[in-house]
This record gives structure tokens, sequence and C-alpha cells, in this order.
């Protein structure tokens, strides 16, 4: 027996070693991160009364905005859909508009918004009449949904891998929180960007917030930036009761979400403030229990890089969204992932969002490589490497959130958490009440 025992311990003691030379030999072979990769450059080649860049976004109950681009100014704004391919039976009327950029002149933008749509439909749509049959399937109308999270996306070939990674696993709705196309004042690289995007655009809904990249200011000439985006990638702020496209909100299968503008006003008097204090107060967890914000530049952040360009909107914003229990908040700009434990000013907190920078979609300008050192206690996990998220929620208390990391040809889960919405949770929603009831007091 005593033989017996010391051989067993022997085996075990080998087993342990051999088990931390393996974690110590892949800590050592770390992945390598990539460095940027060539610019992707889409041209048109199509008719120029053909869509091109044709995009969806949701635009309301049940309905849905199509949005493509003609050279030729005469093509009508128009959709003909229905749920067989080739048979139309419903058909909609929009508007168009367009644009210059010094020398640019843009091509006819048209903007159509179709329905009433059926839930987790299939419709199979043509714009201006003639020319190329899409598709796009509509959201579901219960649990569970799944979004697709992915910032700073860029025209590379990263930004490719990415969107095949995207695609090669179904999802229902798109989430960009900012840089869309890094076109920086080159117009032509806005188009580029639209044909890029399109065989994944315009067959799910793709809903986005503005960046830096977006801005495209010129002193005089251009003072307000935001032209060819504003133009080009139509939301639902009317729908919202927001004053601006740079900011809104939609409802989707149980969940509120908030597109906020990092670079337009956000201060105490600034009209998009009185918009998230009204929208926000409107909100109902019984119908929506999910509530999630996307915005550009992140409120906590890590690394080195745009360090504390957020703190001022977070400042100005973060106790309204603490108090509305916001369950997640998603940010791009920083080209890397980060992801923080719940957290309100700059404490875990267990009532507080969980912050998550994804601006790791693919851009030309490359990772965003150095972090501080240590690393805060409220930073969970962080890495430089192109990738894209999934937020899927299973129910009104449940949902995951995984990050996928590119590799050559899977991406690969990196980091996943399970998550508890806040409207299910008593301990916070004791605090809520209590915290309300204080404030009636003092009043």
């Amino acid at each position: 027996m005593e033989m017996r025992f010391s051989s067993n311990l022997v085996f075990y003691l080998l087993v342990t070693f051999f088990h931390l030379q393996l974690i110590q030999l892949r800590a050592s072979t770390e992945y390598t991160r990539p460095s940027p990769r060539q610019l992707i450059s889409r041209t048109h080649n199509r008719s120029d009364s053909e869509p091109q860049q044709v995009h969806v976004s949701l635009a309301g109950k049940d309905y849905m905005r199509v949005s493509w681009i003609t050279s030729d100014k005469k093509v009508k704004s128009i959709v003909e859909y229905g749920k067989s391919p080739g048979k139309y039976v419903s058909s909609a009327t929009g508007e168009s508009t367009s644009y210059h950029y010094f020398f640019y002149n843009s091509g006819k933008i048209h903007h159509v918004k179709i329905g009433p749509l059926d839930p987790s439909t299939t419709y199979y749509y043509r714009c201006g009449g003639a020319g190329t049959e899409f598709s796009f399937r509509t959201p579901p109308s219960t649990f569970p949904i799944e979004f697709t999270v992915a910032g700073d996306l860029g025209q590379t070939e990263w930004t490719a891998s990415t969107l095949d990674h995207v695609r090669a696993k179904d999802y229902d709705v798109f989430l960009l929180p900012g840089d869309l196309s890094y076109a920086d004042t080159q117009q032509p690289l806005w188009d580029s960007f639209g044909r890029l995007v399109e065989p994944y655009a315009s067959t799910r809904p793709w809903m986005v917030t503005e960046g830096n990249h977006e801005i495209e200011t010129f002193p005089i000439i251009y003072p307000h930036g935001f032209r060819a985006y504003n133009a080009r990638w139509l939301m639902p702020y009317k729908e919202s009761g927001s004053k601006s496209n740079l900011y809104y909100s939609f409802d989707v299968v149980g969940t509120h979400i908030i597109m906020l503008g990092s670079y337009t006003d956000f201060d105490s008097d600034s009209d998009q403030y009185k918009w998230l204090q009204a929208d926000l107060a409107n909100v109902d967890r019984k119908k929506t229990p999910w509530v999630v914000v996307l915005l550009h530049a992140p409120w906590y952040n890590s690394n080195q890089a745009h360090q504390g360009e957020g703190e001022s909107m977070r400042q100005a914003m973060e106790e309204m969204l603490y108090k509305a229990r916001v369950d997640v908040v998603f940010a791009g700009h920083v080209h890397a992932y980060e992801r923080f434990t719940r957290v309100y000013d700059n404490n875990a907190d267990p009532c507080g969002p969980v912050y998550i920078t994804i601006g790791d979609g693919g851009n030309r300008e490359g990772l965003a490589m150095n972090f501080e050192n240590p690393s805060p206690s409220i930073s969970i996990y962080r890495e430089p490497s192109f990738g894209h998220g999934r937020l899927r929620l299973y129910n009104n208390t449940h949902g995951q959130w995984s990050w996928h990391r590119n590799n050559e040809t899977d991406a690969i889960i990196a980091d996943e958490l399970w998550l508890e919405s806040l409207s299910s949770s008593t301990l916070c929603n004791q605090a809520a009440i209590s915290s309300k009831s204080h404030n009636n007091d003092e009043l």
C-alpha cells in the first residue's frame, strides 16, 4: 500500500510538472500580432442605372430602410419586394439626395423605407425598378437574437477577413461603433467601401454611429462635417425623436440600443444630452429588458492610444447610463480589444455596464499594441488583434458575449462572458429604487 501511494504521488507530480511546462510553452508561443494589410479598392462594374453600395437598416417597428447609389440621376427611388425570388408583390417610394465635396460629386443616393415586414422572413428586393435582385432577412420577433459587433472597419485585406468571419456564422443585426470607410476626405473611398460591404450590408441590417474618420471638416468651406456620412448612411434618428443622424436609438427583440455621437455636443446643455435623458426615461424594461449603448471614443481604456479622449463625455453622461442600468457599452477608436468588468466612476460596480472596446475591425492604421502596465484591476481581458464580437441574448435575463480573433482561416474565440441583464438583478433594482426615493426626498 505504501509503495502504491508513493507511485501515485510520483505520477501526479509528473503530470503536474508537464502541465505547467505546457502552460509556459503556450505563453512563450504567444499569438503573433498581424501588421496592417493592403487597401482594397472596389471599382464600379455595373451600368450607371444599376444599384451599387446597397445596404439595409432598421427603420422603426417592422420597417427597413434600403439605401443605394446610382450614377444615373434619372433612376427612381423605388424598391419592389416580396417573399419569393423574382416576385415583387409590394413596392415603396422614398427619397434621394446627393452631395459634392470640392471636385467630387456623388451619385444619386436613394433611401426607401419599406414595410410593414414579417419577422424572421427573407425578402427579395430590387432597387430602382431594374437590375440585380438582392435579399435580406428580418430580425426575429422573440429571443434569441444575435448581434455582430465590429468597429473601425476600414477597407483593407484584414477588413475582408473580418467580414468573411462574420458571414461564416449567422447573425441578425450588425452593430458598428464608428469609423467606417476611412475615406478621410478622399470621397471615392466612400464608394469603394460601399461596394466592399454590400454583400454583407444588403443581407442583414447594419446599424452604425459615427467616428472621428467620418468628420471630414474643412475650415470655412465645410465647417460642420459628416457630409458624406449623413448622406450615405441614414439611420432612424427621426423615428427615435432625435434631431441628428449622429445619435439615435432603436428597439429590436427585447433590446433597446442607443447609438451616441462622440463628435457632436454632449454637455448638459446640448440637444444630444437632453435627447438621451428623454430616451432613457421612456425605456420600459418589461418590453426591452436589455439596454445596450454604442459610441466611438471609449470612456474606459488602458491602451496608450487615445488615452483620455472619451473622458469629458464620460463625465457628462456616465451617471445617466448607470442610473438607467445599461447592460453593455461598446466603443471603437482604439485599435485593439479590451473588456472591463462592470464599472461606474472608475470603480468596479455590480450595477454598472460592462465596457468593451472593439476597434479592431481591420483598419489601415494597424493595431494599438501598447497597453498600460500593470493592467488596471477593472480591465479583465485585453489584446491587440483584429477581430469581431458577437452578443447573443437568449432571453430576458441571460446572454453571452464572445470576441473572435481573426486567424488566417478561422475566427478563434479568445474571450467570452455570460451576462445577466441588470433589469433582472434584485440588488441593482433595489439600489435604483432607493436612489430614486432619496432624490424625491431631497426635492
